[in-house]
């Protein structure tokens, strides 16, 4: 398989979307925009060895989403006044025109924390949440195989899931509901199918990816993603280990005597 011209193209406009969303969101900041800017540069540069057009279009909606959630949903401070580790610091927000804006009153008067239900909704949420392996990933292919097998493979749940239909774009397909979105509750991850005219396929797809990023979330470096890229990387070490070595055996050969 390759990758198509087309998803090409949208993958980089997905790259330059999260390019001026950054830009934004972290202006005047240089050394966070600095080091976004250089984690973006090598997620690029790792995804150009991906093969699989579906894993290709889920990096490009990656990318998408973390545009979107800068731009709505990430603001920054400066302390204005106040020492530091005071609790009466003042600090001002930096906001947008873009800046999502919720109607939630419990930000402008102050609430214990024992009874905010957004708070309590964090705590079961992170009581939920898998706990990743905060091991070092293997360097060697032949032991990241072997840490793969022995990773915990997360569960789906049907009770996790939160599922609805919306009616898709294109010609025909937008005759019918088969576009799927899933929502996981407990970690927030979400995906949305819209591969097939089948809304039965779909929805197998959609789980299938919502595993894949779970398992990713679970097993940082370890995921079958992960496993996929780092088998790429070897078969290309391999390649270019066996062409320097016929280069140099025929160097040998071509010595007189």
């Amino acid at each position: 398989m390759s990758i198509s011209t087309q998803l090409q193209a949208s993958a980089r406009s997905a790259y330059r979307q999260l390019y001026r969303a950054a830009s934004s969101t972290f202006h005047g900041d240089e050394p966070v925009l600095t080091a976004f800017r250089l984690k973006m540069r090598q997620d690029a540069m790792g995804d150009q060895s991906i093969i699989d057009p579906i894993l290709y279009q889920e990096r490009e909606q990656l990318a998408r989403q973390i545009a979107e959630v800068l731009r709505k949903n990430i603001v920054q401070g400066i302390k204005v006044t106040g020492d530091t580790g005071a609790d009466t610091s003042t600090w001002r927000l930096q906001f947008r025109d873009e800046t999502e804006f919720g109607s939630n009153d419990s930000i402008k008067t102050f609430a214990d924390d024992s009874l905010s239900s957004r708070s309590a909704r964090k705590r079961e949420t992170n009581n939920t949440l898998p706990i990743q392996n905060n091991s070092p990933v293997p360097t060697y292919y032949s032991a990241l195989k072997k840490a793969h097998k022995q990773r915990r493979v997360p569960v789906l749940r049907e009770e996790d899931l939160e599922e609805s239909f919306v009616r898709g774009g294109g010609q025909s397909i937008n005759k019918t509901e088969n576009n799927v979105q899933l929502l996981h509750k407990p970690t927030g991850i979400r995906v949305s199918c819209q591969e097939t005219r089948s809304l039965a396929l779909n929805r197998r797809r959609a789980r299938k990816w919502l595993l894949e990023k779970l398992d990713q979330l679970e097993n940082p470096g370890l995921s079958k993603n992960d496993l996929e890229r780092a088998k790429q990387r070897e078969r290309e070490r391999r390649r270019r280990k066996k062409a320097k070595k016929r280069s140099l055996l025929s160097k040998v050969g071509e010595e007189p005597a």
